[in-house]
């Protein structure tokens, strides 16, 4: 129960649902304690009355005496019909109560993971998969929610009804109560074994179906490469494989509950037997009333279904142990990149970064090493350098996706640590080397970043993207669906939507990682001349591998393995003759050959 204990914060938050359901239960249950009391009754009145019956053959009073017989077992009657009714209406408000609170709960606790996820930094999602991340929200909540409803219900039923089915028989006889209640002890010890199990395989079963969750999603993320590999079969025989690991692990557990609820209805068949035999032999000797045989009997029965349900609560208590332990694997988590400051204040946009060295904190690897560079505010800067540089990683230490590890970087001459987090990123337009599109509209993937943005600032923006007539030539134009990831665009599509995305924000900071290299000729000048003169006031840093002559950059840095080997303007590089001269020089060849 400590994985569980987590939840105790939630049953506080509903105590008074919780209390109400606690209250209707024992209602409930006492108007079903009184039933067998009245049968018991009307039973001894019934034998009771057989004898005196028979005294008044051949005499006329003996229809008045039936008459009154009828009328008194009719009361009775009538009166369990009324338990029956009142223990029903208690029943219905104490799942109005504690079903819907767990109902509440559930709510909750996939607002509060959902919220934990989207705090938790970059390095978190390459370590854990996408699938498993969903089954913990989905599979893993949906069995917590059921220790949460029917669990504690049915629990505080058990106790309850058990408290008051047991006092009732002791204020009875308390000899034939204990022979009864002899088979208890042995159900003890089968739930204390039985639910170690139950624990283990269901930790299991959770562990495979978070491994089928992210062998699906994979291959419906990458259904393209798989096609075009024809790999469709082995991937199906791989997934069924584990999907046969799945049911092996399930039928484990199958295997475990179908031994279990059958021991229990044998201990309270046993329990029958043992109250009819011995109450038989104490109505022969006078020590108690045929009537009290039936009481027990509906007793014990009474029991059947909640000393049945210890073993389906055991079930459930024990899955849901392992899958709020997988949950809290996850919450206890803390995320790296932290907010501490709360500020929102523009930025003029200055830069700098000084001895700067990060290393992934999931891979090891070295990405930036000692590196240090200064741009001014309204400057624009191209990172250049070969696949694996840095460049990219750069642009994440920017808008803290990242803490660096040594050094430090300013904007506006102070550290980035010292800034709010939510504002740096609001004021800083990023539009990252892996283009992500929502399964949404055109429109609303453009006015991402601007909630209140309108329908002609989405178009505007669009136009100095040069994207807005392949939008009118889309079916729906603005309010086309894109798709998932915007299947339904070609990549220079994708990427200039991005672009107006980020445009759109109207940012002090403006950073475009590799996002034209899906792009004509002809539109990248488009973009490039925005870029100079719509934005000539703000900081620009443009990462790539091409190498744009016509923009002004103020500065170029090349990398290589995460370290700055050349540094200056256009003009002052082609005169260094090094790397960025060679790729100059490669490029210029490149597009000699396409024109000609």
């Amino acid at each position: 129960m400590k994985d569980l204990a987590f939840l105790n914060k939630y049953f506080y938050r509903y105590r008074w649902r919780l209390l109400l359901g606690i209250v209707f239960v024992i209602c409930s249950n006492y108007f079903r304690i009184l039933q067998p009391r009245v049968i018991r009754q009307a039973l001894d009145m019934v034998v009771e009355n057989v004898s005196v019956f028979k005294l008044f053959e051949n005499f006329d009073n003996k229809a008045v005496f039936f008459s009154m017989l009828g009328k008194n077992l009719l009361f009775f009657g009538g009166l369990v019909l009324l338990f029956a009714i009142l223990m029903g209406i208690f029943m219905y408000f104490m799942r109005q109560t504690i079903v819907v609170m767990s109902r509440l709960i559930e709510y909750d606790m996939r607002k509060e993971i959902f919220g934990h996820y989207e705090k938790l930094s970059l390095s978190f999602y390459k370590m854990n998969n996408t699938g498993d991340l969903m089954s913990r929200i989905t599979e893993d909540v949906s069995k917590v929610r059921m220790y949460l409803g029917p669990g504690v219900l049915y629990a505080i039923n058990l106790v309850s009804l058990f408290v008051m089915v047991i006092y009732s028989m002791l204020s009875v006889n308390v000899e034939l109560t204990l022979y009864c209640l002899a088979p208890l002890p042995i159900l003890s010890i089968s739930i204390y074994y039985v639910s170690n199990l139950i624990n283990k395989k269901s930790t299991i079963i959770q562990e495979q179906l978070a491994k089928l969750n992210s062998i699906s999603q994979e291959v419906y993320s990458g259904i393209r490469v798989i096609k075009s590999y024809v790999q469709e079969t082995p991937m199906g025989n791989f997934f069924n494989k584990e999907s046969d690991v799945f049911k092996d692990k399930s039928m484990e557990l199958v295997k475990v509950n179908a031994f279990f609820f059958p021991l229990m209805l044998l201990l309270i068949g046993t329990s029958t037997i043992i109250t009819v035999y011995l109450g038989g032999r104490k109505v022969v000797t006078g020590e108690i009333t045929p009537g009290t045989i039936a009481e027990f009997v509906i007793y014990i029965n009474m029991l059947t279904w909640p000393v049945t349900a210890i073993g389906w609560i055991a079930s459930i208590v024990q899955q849901a142990a392992a899958s709020q332990r997988r949950i809290n694997e996850f919450l206890q988590t803390a995320p790296e990149i932290t907010n501490e400051i709360r500020s929102k204040t523009p930025l003029n946009g200055d830069i700098e970064f000084r001895e700067v060295s990060f290393v992934y904190p999931d891979s090891g690897t070295k990405a930036i090493q000692q590196m240090s560079f200064s741009l001014k505010a309204g400057e624009k800067m191209a990172i250049i350098g070969k696949t694996g540089s840095g460049k990219s990683t750069l642009a994440d230490l920017l808008v803290r996706m990242y803490n660096i590890n040594d050094g430090e970087i300013l904007i506006d001459g102070k550290n980035i640590l010292q800034h709010d987090l939510h504002n740096l990123r609001k004021r800083i337009g990023y539009v990252p080397q892996d283009v992500f599109l929502f399964s949404d509209t055109v429109s609303d993937n453009i006015a991402f970043g601007k909630s209140n943005a309108t329908q002609s600032e989405v178009e505007q923006f669009t136009k100095y993207a040069s994207v807005y007539d392949d939008i009118m030539g889309l079916p729906d134009q603005f309010d086309t669906m894109v798709g998932e990831r915007g299947v339904t665009l070609s990549g220079g599509q994708k990427q200039r939507i991005s672009i107006a995305r980020a445009l759109l924000k109207e940012p002090d900071i403006l950073i475009l990682d590799d996002c034209l290299s899906a792009v004509d000729a002809n539109t990248e000048q488009q973009i490039l001349s925005y870029l100079n003169t719509q934005l000539e006031n703000k900081t620009a840093i443009i990462i790539t591998h091409r190498i744009y002559a016509m923009l002004n950059f103020d500065k170029i840095i090349v990398l290589e393995d995460g370290k700055i080997i050349e540094e200056g303007t256009h003009h002052n590089l082609l005169s260094k003759k090094g790397f960025y001269y060679k790729l100059y020089q490669q490029q210029s060849v490149e597009n000699q050959e396409i024109n000609s």
